[in-house]
């Protein structure tokens, strides 16, 4: 008796072990509203009213904005130029490369350009280049942000290679980038009479501010053996140097415009500009273009049909849509489910709202 007692008490005794041991090494989360997502929410139910309403209004909406934008982008006036061959010598027209890489050849050349309308003030000046990859990883990190900044930093030159030191010492500013700073040139005249070219506050005023230290200065730029583009006045602080600034914020894709200057007088509607441009910068070797721009603005900015368009198509296809919904909903009706069914408006099991 008292052994089999003893073994009864035994196994009871385990048995509650192991349920202990069970339920204390249980993963079974604690339920609670919030982790099991079941708070209060707004879970709105498509009903055919609802989705052809919102197409509506999206429709409604876009379609004037892409009127109004393509409209202020129809009133910018701008005169796009490609100089790159025409600015090469007939002897030169099958080694373009040849002509470019010759110091003792002239590279001045002389453009017309007819304003096709009045141009108001200010009419801003770009370059603009094909082809030419500014964001080859590269090419982006071939440069020192902290030299810039700093004199201090003078020496921090380890990303910058092979544009990072002479035998004089460091490279300032050092990198690529720079190393291959733009540097042809643009003088304007109407009827004789010079132009005069605004270049002051073509860069970001951060850039001017923050990035560009007003105490460091170009020290052994272009002098090495392969001289890659303008050079710089060792004078003049890098927080004055705006075309750097300009040249220096790489663009994202293979075709973009930089920021030149600006004249600050309107150009009459058929006048004969003349630009004599210094054809210096070498686009030959990589098949690339340059193109001079002269440009006004609107409150959208330069001349870009694509945010009108894009407005005006998502527009009309929400319309297009809506119709549909309408057409199918008249035709072919559905009745509309019972929303009580819906998971969210049930309680769990076991857990009562």
């Amino acid at each position: 008796m008292d052994s089999n007692g003893a073994t009864t008490s035994s196994a009871a005794g385990g048995g509650s072990t192991s349920k202990s041991s069970s339920k204390k090494h249980s993963r079974k989360p604690v339920y609670s509203r919030f982790t099991q997502q079941e708070l209060p929410a707004c879970k709105p139910i498509l009903t055919p009213g609802l989705v052809i309403a919102t197409f509506t209004i999206i429709g409604i909406i876009f379609i004037p904005l892409g009127l109004v934008s393509l409209s202020a982008s129809e009133k910018v006036v701008e005169i796009v130029d490609r100089y790159d061959e025409s600015c090469v010598p007939s002897d030169y027209s099958n080694d373009k490369l040849k002509f470019i890489q010759n110091p003792s050849i002239n590279k001045s050349c002389v453009r017309t350009l007819t304003v096709p309308k009045l141009m108001k003030s200010p009419v801003f000046i770009y370059y603009q280049l094909d082809n030419y990859y500014q964001n080859h990883r590269r090419y982006v990190k071939s440069r020192s942000d902290k030299q810039l900044r700093s004199v201090s930093d003078e020496k921090s030159t380890k990303d910058c290679s092979p544009e990072d030191k002479t035998v004089d010492g460091p490279i300032v500013p050092c990198g690529l980038v720079a190393w291959s700073l733009f540097n042809d040139t643009y003088w304007f005249s109407v009827n004789s009479k010079t132009i005069e070219v605004n270049k002051h506050d073509i860069a970001w005023k951060s850039d001017k501010e923050h990035k560009f230290g007003s105490n460091v200065y170009p020290k052994n730029f272009q002098s090495g053996g392969l001289i890659g583009g303008a050079k710089l006045n060792s004078s003049v602080p890098l927080s004055k140097q705006e075309d750097l600034m300009v040249w220096m914020r790489t663009a994202a894709l293979p075709t973009f415009r930089k920021l030149y200057g600006k004249i600050e007088q309107d150009l009459q509607a058929n006048e004969k500009i003349q630009v004599v441009i210094q054809n210096n910068y070498n686009t030959y070797s990589f098949s690339g273009k340059k193109k001079l721009v002269l440009s006004t603005t609107s409150w959208i900015g330069g001349k870009n049909d694509f945010l009108g368009i894009a407005y005006i198509i998502v527009g009309g296809l929400c319309l297009f849509l809506a119709v549909c919904f309408i057409l199918l909903y008249v035709i072919k009706p559905r009745p509309l489910g019972d929303p009580s069914y819906l998971s969210w408006n049930r309680s769990p099991a076991g857990h009562p709202n």
